[in-house]
């Protein structure tokens, strides 16, 4: 080595150490910060003055209410469970009622009828409309018509099951996962074989719901100069005959497995979809993708699958693109690791209970894409990103 170089070399160490005292140095200042505000909000009588605080009162109370929120969290979710149970928000839609009509209607006692709308409204799923009388809450008007919540509201009582003890979930030591039994091709030895009766109500779940997601996904117009559209797990063609009444001159294929595809088959005929729609039966981590397809779409798919699954999915996608091919994600994202509660908490816990996948950033997403051989990508803004993010990329020439 000539001394230039290893000048060059032992300066470019110094640059290095230097950049990694300073990174610690900032990490040993907060944790000094974190430490002082620990040990003073875990502090009794410190606490207990900072109630009294005019400055402090409202952070005071701002934290015992948002730590109280998260203790009744289920308690609240049940009242929303109920509601739709007892299909409250489709009574309330022709106008507000008075609790004696609304008791007689749910087959309720007053008294608990009452119970159930003051909770309601609390949540501003309802709205009290004068002495006795009750209407549609903000919260309740979005849910008519809108049959993809329901259904996950009505789903999540596998979930709720399945973390009955959190921490036997976390272990390893649940004695049953009724949401890994739900979700049969998950622990199939080849999903392929597995006869349509075992996933349909999987597959119906994903169906009522794939019309908010793909509205979500329509908005980005990432779809607008492509000519096909291959769907990649693409359940009972929901999400592609949205697609298809969005975007008329985009032509369309769906791959998932044998007895799902024949389902989507069946409903892109009976949608007068024939022409421009077809279903391929297959699994898409043991068999290569079809092609023909500009853009291919994985539509809340990783966030299912483990990175070794997400990685063999991703090399396919690139392997079936052309030149000028790209790949859409879209799926809920989680903007920073460990600070989005809807991707970490949820989300996480939820792919747990299912027995695959957990929740990924933008950023994550992203190195993945380059390993599996995709170049540029970018994340394109959604109207509720708390339902999906939408991330696409772009196939390099040469194939990995």
């Amino acid at each position: 080595m000539s001394p230039p170089e290893a000048a060059g070399n032992i300066e470019g160490n110094r640059v290095d150490r230097n950049k990694m005292n300073a990174s610690e140095l900032r990490a040993s200042i907060l944790d000094r910060v974190y430490a002082l505000r620990d040990r003073l909000v875990g502090n009794k009588e410190f606490r207990e003055r900072a109630s009294r605080n005019l400055l402090t009162r409202p952070i005071a109370q701002h934290n015992a209410r948002s730590l109280f929120d998260i203790c009744a969290g289920f308690v609240y979710s049940q009242v929303l469970f109920a509601c739709v149970r007892l299909d409250i928000f489709q009574i309330l839609a022709d106008g507000p009622q008075d609790l004696a009509s609304l008791a007689r209607r749910l087959k309720l006692e007053e008294s608990e009828a009452r119970r159930l709308l003051r909770a309601a409204a609390s949540l501003g799923l309802v709205s009290v409309r004068g002495e006795g009388r009750y209407g549609l809450g903000t919260l309740g008007a979005a849910m008519v018509d809108n049959p993809g919540i329901a259904a996950m509201v009505e789903h999540h009582a596998h979930l709720y099951a399945d973390l009955a003890d959190p921490v036997a979930l976390l272990r390893g030591e649940a004695k049953e996962k009724r949401l890994a039994r739900y979700w049969a091709y998950a622990e199939a030895e080849d999903p392929r074989a597995l006869p349509a009766e075992s996933i349909d109500e999987y597959t119906a779940l994903m169906g009522a719901s794939q019309t908010m997601i793909a509205q979500e996904v329509l908005a980005t117009n990432a779809l607008a100069t492509r000519r096909r559209l291959l769907d990649v797990g693409g359940g009972d063609g929901t999400f592609l005959m949205e697609v298809a009444r969005r975007v008329p001159d985009l032509q369309l294929m769906l791959f998932d497995l044998p007895s799902v595809a024949a389902r989507a088959e069946t409903r892109f005929a009976q949608a007068g979809l024939s022409q421009r729609a077809a279903a391929v039966g297959g699994d898409f981590l043991r068999d290569p993708l079809p092609l023909g397809a500009d853009v291919i779409s994985l539509v809340r798919i990783l966030h299912d699958h483990d990175d070794a699954s997400v990685m063999t999915l991703l090399r396919a996608a690139h392997a079936a693109l052309p030149r000028d091919g790209m790949l859409l994600i879209a799926e809920p994202m989680a903007p920073v690791p460990g600070r989005d509660a809807a991707a970490e908490a949820y989300f996480g816990f939820y792919l747990l209970a299912m027995g695959s996948g957990r929740p990924r950033s933008v950023g994550e997403l992203q190195a993945m894409l380059r390993e599996a051989g995709f170049g540029r990508s970018q994340q394109l803004g959604t109207p509720t990103p708390v339902l999906a993010r939408a991330l696409v990329a772009f196939r390099d020439e040469a194939p990995v």
